[in-house]
């Protein structure tokens, strides 16, 4: 192990090392990655305690090998290594015997790109920087500093900025109006309202809708503490929510299987100028889809599989009936799918021309797996099943 550190780190191939199978009385798990101090290059162990936790602790890069290896020695079975070069373990057997899978080349790899800690990254939000709602919130204390059981929470928030920063770059001149359907506690809806408002510096007029009248109060209680006096939140089905206008902006984040096209057919028939949506549990083209078909009988007929391309197919089909309706769209990386495998963001922004090859496209598809998907049905484009 020792040997294995200090050389990938020396040829700068080093990504991640994750430790795990623990001994009796050792963390769950210890993740290690190399980053650029102010001391020079560093490795951070994470580990992840088993109240739910975790605790850090930065190792000068001289150091680390030795430190990776007493760690493996005395509380771990198993070390998956990642490199620029491919992925490898380093095992220990009942016996006590160590073996090692490693089939990379070093010379030819590329040096893996090293970050700074997180506090020196150029967040949206900056560490260190009093944020109330934040605090409110439990990610950070009144200095700004993120608690380490927060972390991932605090950088989903600001990658979730870095997207709204590309459809919003400029503070605009209107009054924005702006929907958060199906929003929950609304982590991410104070960070929007915080960034349309206390960064840009635009007037906003915000909505959250949510079915739970208890997360509601909460969230309304919260907005009124921290002076967020253009966000509003109603109790409601967003089934039998009306927008007042075409909203600049729709955002949909985790709303459940079919609930996410609930709020996809909203934001298309209202002409909504721009969607963000994160779907979540998608069930229902799962059940459609037949177990043998043809070709792809080989994946259809194992259910892991099947729900895993029924989760890609569902997404895919939504992405290509916003386009047929009028809408640039991409998909992109919400956070480290490490963290979460719910990572994906669908970013749509409204041109107001409707692609009816794109259309034809979606109806193959349906027609291919006999399969009616939710959004189709509610935007009249196909029959229910």
């Amino acid at each position: 192990m020792k040997e294995t550190v200090e050389k990938t780190l020396k040829t700068g191939i080093l990504k991640k090392i994750v430790y795990s199978v623990a001994r009796p009385g050792a963390a769950p798990r210890v993740t290690a990655k190399p980053y650029m101090g102010e001391e020079g290059k560093m490795v951070q162990f994470e580990t992840l305690l088993p109240d739910g936790k975790v605790a850090h602790k930065n190792v000068p890069a001289a150091e680390a090998p030795e430190y990776a290896n007493a760690l493996f020695t005395n509380d771990y079975s198993r070390a998956n290594v990642l490199t620029t070069a491919g992925e490898f373990m380093i095992m220990r057997s009942r016996k006590g015997k160590v073996s090692r899978v490693d089939r990379i080349k070093y010379g030819a790899a590329p040096e893996a790109e090293i970050g700074s800690h997180d506090a020196d990254r150029n967040y949206v939000i900056p560490e260190g920087t009093p944020c109330e709602f934040l605090r409110r919130l439990g990610v950070c204390d009144e200095k700004g500093r993120v608690f380490d059981r927060r972390r991932a929470k605090f950088r989903q928030i600001n990658r979730f900025l870095e997207i709204v920063r590309d459809v919003f770059p400029d503070k605009p001149e209107k009054e924005l109006y702006v929907l958060d359907l199906c929003c929950g506690k609304s982590y991410l809806t104070f960070a929007l309202y915080h960034y349309l408002t206390g960064i840009l510096g635009a007037r906003v007029r915000m909505i959250g809708v949510d079915l739970k009248k208890d997360v509601v109060d909460y969230c309304a209680a919260v907005a009124a503490d921290c002076g967020f006096d253009g966000l509003s939140f109603i109790a409601g089905d967003i089934t039998a929510f009306t927008p007042e206008r075409a909203p600049d902006l729709v955002v949909s984040l985790h709303a459940c299987d079919t609930a996410t096209d609930v709020v996809l057919a909203t934001a298309v028939r209202c002409g909504a100028a721009r969607i963000l949506s994160s779907p979540c549990c998608q069930h229902e083209m799962a059940r459609q889809l037949p177990h043998d078909d043809g070709d792809l009988g080989f994946i259809l007929s194992r259910p892991l599989f099947r729900d895993r391309f029924a989760v890609l197919a569902t997404d895919a089909l939504r992405t290509l009936m916003l386009e047929a309706r009028g809408y640039r769209v991409d998909a992109v990386e919400f956070i480290d799918p490490e963290e979460t495998p719910k990572n994906l963001m669908i970013r749509a922004v409204r041109t107001g021309k409707d692609s009816p090859a794109a259309l034809e496209r979606y109806r193959d598809a349906c027609r291919r797996f006999g399969i009616a998907p939710k959004l189709a049905v509610l935007l009249g484009e196909i029959d229910d099943q």
